[in-house]
């Protein structure tokens, strides 16, 4: 129905979480947002690239309790993206048949965190891309945050 103000609600919905309700608007479809993904990989250093093997990178709309509760995360955070898999610096020899590592982004919580800003996604979901392979190549939480800030305050 035009110019009912029914338009402005596609692609919404509310979920109450926490004591509040929170509304999600959708600002891009998946296949944009793998794009950035794809694109931020492509610009990490070929070396690096080279040892990015068996990982598959999905995109789910939001993360599901038992996701938030494998990393312990608090209840009032979002997780943005999810590295499951045994890093580089703790196979060992026998690493081998083995499924594939994951790496998940959640896209309604990267859009919730951005205020559906196009560029404000695209810069969080480049910093979360590279947060994870982060985690696939061996770096702790701890040592993340600290390159993260050091490139923040530099």
């Amino acid at each position: 129905m035009a110019g009912t103000g029914d338009e402005l609600f596609l692609n919404r919905f509310v979920k109450y979480q926490n004591g509040i309700y929170l509304v999600y608007t959708e600002f891009m479809d998946q296949a944009d947002f793998e794009t950035i993904i794809c694109e931020t990989i492509a610009e990490i250093p070929k070396k690096l690239q080279d040892k990015i093997q068996n990982v598959v990178f999905t995109v789910e709309p939001e993360a599901r309790q038992p996701q938030q509760n494998e990393i312990k995360i608090s209840h009032h955070s979002l997780l943005l993206g999810l590295y499951q898999g045994v890093p580089l610096t703790k196979r060992g020899i026998n690493y081998s048949l083995v499924p594939p590592d994951k790496i998940t982004f959640f896209q309604k919580n990267i859009e919730l965190v951005s205020n559906n800003e196009p560029e404000k996604i695209r810069k969080l979901l480049k910093d979360v891309v590279l947060h994870e392979i982060a985690h696939y190549f061996g770096f702790s939480e701890l040592e993340i945050r600290k390159l993260e800030n050091q490139k923040a305050g530099s």
